[in-house]
Parts: structure tokens; sequence; C-alpha cells
């Protein structure tokens, strides 16, 4: 078995798909239209894609059951985690492209420098410095 990508169902697939595109610096991969409606787009992010899809699509894949992620009260337990040298400069970009600040970077007792922004959305990501091996 092995990892095939992250789906995260949106209100607005391509909306989200371009807010990840300017705040992150990701390349658009995967469109797919349908009647004029865009319901699943992917996002090129190394070896694992990040997939967006319509809460229709959710809807007629899960019939009502799972929690939609949203922007209010307190993010999901569960976060993306992006990897760039300059985490300070990667934070301030996204939050200048819509991401919302939930904690500013900081070092962490193990030599990683995090932060914490929230995507339009309402996914939780974390913007980190790569961990020496």
């Amino acid at each position: 078995m092995k990892y095939g990508y992250t789906l995260i169902y949106v209100e607005d697939v391509m909306n989200t798909l371009e807010f990840y595109e300017k705040a992150f610096g990701f390349e658009r991969g995967m469109v797919y239209e349908e009647n004029g409606v865009v319901d699943y787009a992917e996002l090129k992010t190394g070896e694992v894609a990040i997939g967006f899809a319509s809460l229709d699509l959710g809807e007629m894949n899960l019939k009502g059951k799972y929690q939609k992620i949203t922007r209010e009260g307190n993010p999901v337990g569960l976060e993306l985690v992006f990897v760039d040298e300059d985490v300070a400069k990667a934070t301030t970009h996204a939050v200048k492209n819509g991401a919302e600040l939930i904690a500013e970077p900081s070092e962490k007792e193990w030599g990683q420098t995090v932060s914490y922004v929230r995507a339009i959305e309402g996914t939780l990501i974390e913007i980190c410095s790569p961990m020496e091996q």
C-alpha cells in the first residue's frame, strides 16, 4: 500500500485552488469540470497531490457522513504540513494572500522553526523548516 493523495471537500473548488497557488506557490494539476462546474482539482506538491472536491461530490461519496471544514471555531484536529527554508517569509506570504495567522514562527526545542496558518476553507496548515536527518 502507498499514500495516494489528500482530498479536502470545499465550498468553492476553484477559489480554494487559486488560494493555494497564490499563498503557497504550488502548481495546478488536474482540473475536472462538468457542465461549467469544477467539482475536482489538484495541486502538484511533490510525490503526493492535494485534491479539492466540491461539497456536492462529498455528499455523493459520503452521504453526509463527514463534518465539513469551515473557518468558524477552532481548526479541525488535522493539518497539512508545508516545508520551507524560510518559514517567516513563507508565513508572511501566505497571510498576505488570504491565510489567517494562527501562530507566528517560533523555534521548537528540537531546532525546527514552525508557524501555523489557516487556509481560506478552514484547513490548518503548518509551515516548517526542514528537519535535519
